[in-house]
This record gives C-alpha cells, sequence and structure tokens, in this order.
C-alpha cells in the first residue's frame, strides 16, 4: 500500500499541463536567457462571469525567461480571445484578450517568494488564470451605445429601429416625477440669503 501511494503521488507530481515550460537549459546560469512563444490550449474556462476564456481555445504567450541568482525570472505577454454574451442584448460576443505580467519563480520557496521553479519547470497556469479572469469586464457589452432589449417584447433594439425607448415612465420613479422645485421653494420671502459678514 505505501509503495501505491507514492507511485501516484509521483504521477500527481510529475503530471504535465500545458501552462509548464521547461527551464532546466537556464537553470543556475545567471545571466543566461531565452525568448519562447508557445500556444496554450485551454483545458478549462477562466472566467465564470458572462464572458470568459473558453475551453479548447487558444492563447498565445511569449515568454522572456531570464536566470538570476535567486531563481528563473519569467515575463509574459499573453493573448487571446474570450466568448460569452453582451451584458444588456444577450447575443453572442467575442472580446480580445491581452495581458502581461512578471514573476519570479525561486529556486527555493520561502515566505518572499509565492512561485518556485518545480522539476526544472515553471507552471504558468495561476499566474495566467489570475491575469486573464481580472482582465475580463463584469458586464461586457457588444458595443459601448448598445440599446439592449426592449423590455415589453424582448426583442433587440439594435435590430428594431422602430422599438424606440418607451416614453412610459417606470411606476417605481412616480413619486419622484411629481416632486417639482417649485413645491419645495414656493415664494421668493422663502429664499433665505447668508448674510455678509461684517466689516471689521
Amino acid at each position: 500500500m505505501p509503495r501505491g501511494r507514492v507511485e501516484f503521488s509521483l504521477v500527481n507530481k510529475f503530471k504535465k499541463t500545458p501552462y509548464k515550460v521547461d527551464v532546466r537549459d537556464i537553470i543556475n546560469r545567471p545571466g543566461t536567457q531565452y525568448e519562447r512563444q508557445i500556444d496554450i490550449v485551454v483545458p478549462n474556462d477562466l472566467g465564470e462571469a458572462l464572458v470568459a476564456v473558453k475551453a479548447g481555445s487558444t492563447l498565445e504567450a511569449d515568454l522572456r525567461l531570464e536566470c538570476i541568482h535567486e531563481g528563473i525570472l519569467v515575463t509574459a505577454d499573453v493573448t487571446g480571445k474570450a466568448a460569452g454574451e453582451c451584458g444588456r442584448c444577450l447575443i453572442d460576443i467575442e472580446l480580445p484578450v491581452r495581458v502581461h505580467f512578471v514573476e519570479l519563480f525561486a529556486y527555493d520557496l520561502d515566505e518572499a517568494y509565492e512561485c518556485a521553479v518545480q522539476d526544472d519547470h515553471v507552471d504558468l497556469e495561476p499566474l495566467i488564470r489570475d491575469a486573464v479572469v481580472l482582465s475580463l469586464p463584469f458586464q461586457p457589452v457588444c458595443r459601448r451605445d448598445c440599446p439592449g432589449l426592449d423590455p415589453e417584447t424582448g426583442e433587440r433594439r439594435a435590430t428594431s429601429p422602430e422599438l424606440e425607448p418607451s416614453d412610459v415612465q417606470d411606476p417605481r420613479w412616480s413619486a419622484l416625477l411629481e416632486f417639482q422645485a417649485s413645491e419645495s421653494i414656493s415664494t421668493d420671502d422663502d429664499i433665505h440669503a447668508v448674510p455678509d459678514r461684517e466689516e471689521k
């Protein structure tokens, strides 16, 4: 049984993902660096709101890997596309995604560093996931002036020009609409000017 558990843990430890990058060529060689371009086929959705980088789509990553005394410094520019729905009219949309980050992967993980070189690899998944998800809009729109849906018919106003914004006011605003400024200031006598300060 102990042997089986060890084998299982080793399988998990060395499990490859599209986010892992081999850096064995520059480990412990301060001053060396190289650049790589990799395509990452996303295994799971990045994002859970109205838009996300969908599983199966591709992210393009331009990487610069630099060896310094503490570890491997990774500079990354990641581009791709997110897909989802417009927050106003609910049509399918695609949005460009572009994120940039710089992170040090230390040889020895301690409180000073959040990432570490493991098994001669750097794992970019948590960094890419966080950067991409934070870059996605919470309320995406197909265009800035998207008029949304008609509240009565549910049709898209953008494709039905005859559906102009309704003149019918929302009943929740009726109390404010009945309020008139003249009711709060009925006469000029009600207006009290601030007296000038007495001259010394």
